[in-house]
C-alpha cells in the first residue's frame, strides 16, 4: 500500500516546513456550513481537513468526506473516536493508539475489533501515537476513553511517552488537548517532546488564535490542528492559515 500523507509528513518534516489541518466534526457542521468551510479552507491552502470526532451519533461521517473531496483537493485523513468511524472514501486513517493512559481498549483491543474492516478499506494507515494533556478542563475524549491525561507541567512524562511510542515503531505523535480545552498544551511541553522524538508531532486541542499556532509550531510542532475554534469563527482558518504557512518562506 502506497504511503502518500505519511511520505509527505515526512517530507514536510525533512524541509521544516509546517502544516495546518482543519478538523470537522461530521455531528457539529450543517451542509452549508461545511461547503463554507472547505470554500475558506481552500482558498487560504488548508494543508489537510481531519474529520472525526470523541463522539458522533450522526451517520454523516461518508457524506462530509465525500463532500468534501468532491469540492475540492485538500487530502482527508479520518481522525476516530471509535472503529465505526471509517469510511474508504477518505485519502487515510490516523490508527490511534493512546499511549498516555492505561486503558488496553484504546492502546490495543478496538484495533484488533476494527482491523479486518481497516484493512479490507483501502485506506492508508498511519500509526499514530496519541496523547491527551490536561487543558484545563475535563473533554469528551477524557471522559470517552476513560483515562487521566498527562498533566500540563510534567514535560518529561511527555517527553518519555512520546519517545516510547516512536521506539514501539509508531509513526506520528499526536498531543491533544482536546476539544474544549480551556488551554492549550504548553510551549514548554511541546518543545520537550520535539526535542526528542524525530518523527512528526501534530499539535491540537484549545488554539484560538492565529498567534497561538504560530507558537506552537516555532515551539516544534509539525502539524496544528484546530476545530472549535474555527466553528466558532471560520474566519479563524485564514487567520491561522497564513501564520503557520509564514513559517515556511
Amino acid at each position: 500500500m502506497k504511503n502518500k500523507i505519511l511520505d509527505a509528513l515526512y517530507q514536510q518534516k525533512a524541509s521544516a516546513r509546517k502544516a495546518f489541518a482543519v478538523l470537522i466534526d461530521p455531528d457539529k457542521l450543517n451542509e452549508q456550513a461545511l461547503l463554507d468551510t472547505i470554500q475558506l479552507a481552500t482558498t487560504s491552502k488548508v494543508d489537510y481537513f481531519f474529520v472525526g470526532g470523541s463522539l458522533v451519533v450522526t451517520d454523516t461521517l461518508d457524506k462530509v468526506v465525500t463532500t468534501i473531496k468532491r469540492t475540492c483537493s485538500i487530502p482527508v485523513v479520518l481522525f476516530p473516536g471509535s472503529p465505526d468511524q471509517i469510511t474508504p472514501n477518505a485519502d487515510a486513517l490516523l490508527y490511534l493508539s493512546l499511549i498516555s493512559g492505561r486503558n488496553p481498549e484504546l492502546l490495543i483491543g478496538q484495533h484488533v475489533i476494527s482491523a479486518p474492516f481497516v484493512r479490507q478499506s483501502g485506506l492508508e494507515i498511519i500509526p499514530v501515537g496519541y496523547m491527551l494533556v490536561d487543558g484545563g478542563t475535563p473533554t469528551t475524549v477524557s471522559y470517552i476513553s476513560n483515562t487521566n491525561p498527562i498533566p500540563a507541567n510534567k514535560n518529561d512524562i511527555a517527553s518519555c511517552t512520546a519517545m516510547a511510542g516512536e521506539m514501539l515503531g509508531l509513526k506520528v505523535i499526536y498531543m491533544d488537548a482536546g476539544s474544549g480545552a480551556q488551554t492549550a498544551i504548553p510551549t514548554a511541553m511541546i518543545q520537550q517532546v520535539a526535542k526528542y522524538i524525530q518523527i512528526p508531532l501534530i499539535i491540537g486541542g484549545g488554539i484560538t488564535t492565529a498567534a497561538k499556532a504560530k507558537e506552537n509550531c516555532l515551539a516544534g510542532a509539525d502539524i496544528i490542528v484546530v476545530g472549535n475554534a474555527v466553528e466558532k469563527d471560520p474566519a479563524l482558518i485564514i487567520e491561522i492559515a497564513a501564520a503557520i504557512h509564514s513559517l515556511n518562506k
